[in-house]
């Protein structure tokens, strides 16, 4: 498939969790029409699908497709559904074990898709890991069970990134998922390196950022003050700046923290690289909750997600609001469309 025929493939979308607020919002991008939207298909069962309209008043113009070739051929207006083998409860706001096969089988088949250029990307709504690992899943969340899906396709390992992108504010933490106080013994120099080589190569090719400007938090308060508080920023953080700069990255760093968020700072960079997942998340989320999307890098595909978890307790409530997942689905459009202009390395 080439990079042109990838960028003509629609969208594939997973629900997540369905006792969350995955399907309300879809639900409510396809009520609100999709004249605004990419071309795009739900992996869902439409039983649970029709149900949850139901519950939220909604009219819902589904067409059922066998393959993704046949959304060019879905009515506008109409959401283009490819049913799951597995069946799905509609329980709002109680996760039901049962659905864990089927959340499981639209991410499997989402990233297939994509893989195989039938999908120019993948959307996924938020997932609730405990209703996961009741039915044996075993990661620590969507972005290293993709990477694991993708490393078994292409026979290697992968490496993947996690980039928090919005209006005002682009970040990525180093560290991800981890109690705090493993952080200083997970990071390395060759960690930061590598995470911030990704993300240089996906701003080019996938962002359409000819030269990305990389800004390196410290880890420490003040970024150690040049050892007084922690030797970690001279020791492991400033040496990778070392490494990307003279590789021509243009990455600098350690800084402090604290004052890289301000309106002034931010305009001098196009990404934070932040040392651990809070230094990155706070202020992406203060600055704009719904307009955030979670990008994974990284990966021989593209995926997006909105920023928030599954907010079950307004499930089937109709209070769920849809912008972050609009902003996902028009970031990953946008990300094939610079894939599809770029030229190959």
């Amino acid at each position: 498939m080439t990079r042109q025929g990838r960028a003509a493939a629609p969208l594939a979308v997973t629900l997540g969790e369905p006792s969350g607020v995955g399907p309300d919002i879809v639900l409510a991008l396809q009520a609100a029409g999709s004249g605004s939207l990419p071309p795009l298909f739900v992996l869902a069962d439409p039983a649970m699908l029709t149900a949850r309209a139901e519950r939220l008043g909604l009219t819902l113009g589904m067409s059922p497709i066998a393959g993704p070739e046949e959304v060019a051929d879905v009515e506008p207006g109409t959401l283009a559904v490819l049913p799951l083998s597995n069946t799905q409860a509609e329980t709002p706001r109680t996760p039901d074990s049962r659905n864990g096969a089927g959340t499981i089988e639209a991410i499997d088949r989402a990233t297939a898709f994509a893989l195989d250029g039938r999908a120019a990307g993948i959307v996924t709504g938020p997932i609730d890991k405990k209703a996961l690992y009741d039915v044996g899943f075993r990661h620590p969340g969507h972005t290293e069970y993709l990477a694991e899906l993708c490393s078994r396709r292409t026979g290697a390992p992968l490496t993947p990134v996690m980039l928090l992108t919005g209006p005002e504010l682009s970040c990525v933490p180093v560290t991800i998922h981890i109690p705090l106080a493993e952080v200083p013994k997970q990071l390395t120099t060759e960690l930061i390196v590598s995470t911030c080589r990704i993300t240089a190569a996906d701003y080019r090719r996938r962002l359409g950022v000819a030269s990305p400007r990389l800004a390196i938090s410290g880890l420490n308060p003040h970024a150690g003050e040049k050892g007084a508080i922690g030797n970690e920023d001279e020791r492991i953080v400033r040496p990778a700046v070392e490494i990307l700069r003279a590789e021509g990255i243009d990455a600098v760093g350690p800084l402090p923290a604290d004052t890289m968020f301000h309106r002034e700072a931010r305009a001098l960079y196009d990404v934070a690289i932040c040392m651990y997942h809070d230094q990155a998340l706070i202020p992406a989320k203060t600055l704009a909750f719904d307009k955030t999307v979670n990008v994974t890098l990284g990966l021989p595909i593209i995926r997006t997600s909105p920023d928030h978890g599954t907010a079950a307790d307004i499930a089937g409530t109709g209070r769920a609001r849809p912008d972050s997942f609009r902003a996902a689905i028009a970031l990953a459009w946008r990300m094939a469309e610079a894939e599809a202009t770029t030229p190959s390395a």
